[in-house]
């Protein structure tokens, strides 16, 4: 559990350190130059980006795995 924990504190801290992409759906221009879609993350939002994918899949295996020790 303390494994899990700490696992989603650095989620956290991964998902508040990216760059915001846009102003949120205000952002959204329906097909304009610079959208949400558009914008392809390089250097450390992307290294971010991964690190944020890698701490999902394993907050989420983990959880699964407590859940079924404790059935």
């Amino acid at each position: 559990m303390v494994l899990d924990a700490v696992v989603a504190i650095l989620l956290i801290v991964s998902v508040l350190a990216q760059e915001p992409k846009s102003a949120g759906m205000g952002g959204f221009d329906g097909g304009g130059g610079d959208t949400v879609f558009s914008a392809k993350a390089r250097g450390m939002d992307a290294l971010l980006a991964r690190v944020t994918v890698v701490l999902a899949v394993l907050f989420g295996t983990i959880t699964v795995v407590i859940a079924k020790m404790t059935m």
